[in-house]
């Protein structure tokens, strides 16, 4: 299983209310309330549900598109009569990009078949997306490339020549850059942070970072929320279950849609805890860096004046 999401820059926000009348809260109820304070003659309807009549919410809901950006909407506040809704503005263009990579072991065998394929698909994502590419030396030393104004070749050792980029104010570097990350699990395939098989290798040398999710973090996340829950997260093990059994009416946890409740409590438990689930991850490359390091250079694009520079 693959799970991919990006980072945009966010141009303009709001906020509406909606009632609470029971019903789905659907991108046609949204866009007329938003009409009402800005004009959205230039975006076209996207037909998703921010939240179903069985209370199913979709995750990073889009409600319409324009030529250059997104309308996306979340929760701000949800009370008894009217709904309290932010509704995001994104360009289209991201200045960075996730992609979690899983591959579950078959019955009878050691190890999954599909791993260097998913190897091969991370490698040419990560290749692809952003203008800062890798190349190297004769002596095997690992140098980035980029091209500044007249397409004139920009080289220096890669990790400098990234960091220099992201806290860079040169339209011209930032343009086309996107910073990849690449987020793998063991599960028998990956081997370990510190012991890389072929297939770990190769993402390595593609993504900007490669993080590496630990079997400890991953086993406390199953035993905090799924096997052995405190009465307080009662409610994710229950939606866990009811997705996943032969007899499931629907499924209410995906990474699209989730029961409400259950992501309210996901929410809360990963920022409760967002010290200790640091620590759940290992940084695989570049070498010598940490999550704090990636934190920083994230809340640096983030605050890119980003349509000065597309």
């Amino acid at each position: 299983m693959t799970v991919e999401y990006s980072l945009h820059p966010i141009i303009n926000e709001y906020e509406i209310d909606i009632a609470n009348d029971g019903n789905s809260i659907t991108a046609t109820k949204i866009l007329r309330e938003l009409e009402k304070i800005i004009d959205i003659s230039k975006f076209t309807k996207k037909n998703n549900n921010l939240l179903d009549v069985h209370n199913v919410l979709r995750n990073g809901c889009t409600i319409a598109e324009s030529s250059d950006s997104f309308l996306l909407v979340s929760f701000k506040k949800v009370d008894v009569k009217r709904h309290q809704l932010f509704v995001f503005e994104q360009m289209q263009k991201s200045y960075a990009i996730f992609e979690c990579k899983r591959v579950g072991v078959e019955e009878g065998t050691k190890k999954g078949p599909q791993t260097i394929e998913k190897a091969k698909q991370g490698s040419y994502v990560a290749r692809t997306v952003s203008s800062l590419q890798k190349i190297r030396t004769d002596s095997g030393e690992k140098f980035g490339i980029i091209y500044r104004e007249n397409n004139e070749p920009y080289i220096k050792p890669y990790v400098e020549l990234m960091e220099e980029v992201i806290y860079s104010s040169d339209v011209k570097l930032l343009q086309k850059f996107i910073l990849t990350v690449g987020v793998v699990s063991n599960h028998g395939n990956w081997f370990t942070a510190d012991d890389h098989n072929k297939e770990l290798k190769v993402l390595a040398e593609s993504y900007d970072w490669l993080i590496f999710l630990t079997d400890n973090g991953l086993a406390q996340f199953i035993d905090n929320l799924l096997l052995n829950p405190n009465s307080k997260y009662i409610r994710i093990q229950e939606a866990f279950k009811s997705s996943y059994t032969a007899d499931k009416k629907r499924n209410v946890f995906t990474k699209v849609r989730m029961d409400f409740e259950s992501d309210r409590l996901l929410l809360e438990y990963f920022s409760e805890k967002l010290n200790e689930i640091d620590r759940w991850f290992n940084v695989i490359s570049p070498k010598n860096k940490s999550i704090n390091e990636l934190k920083k250079e994230l809340l640096e694009l983030r605050s890119k004046k980003w349509e000065a520079i597309r």
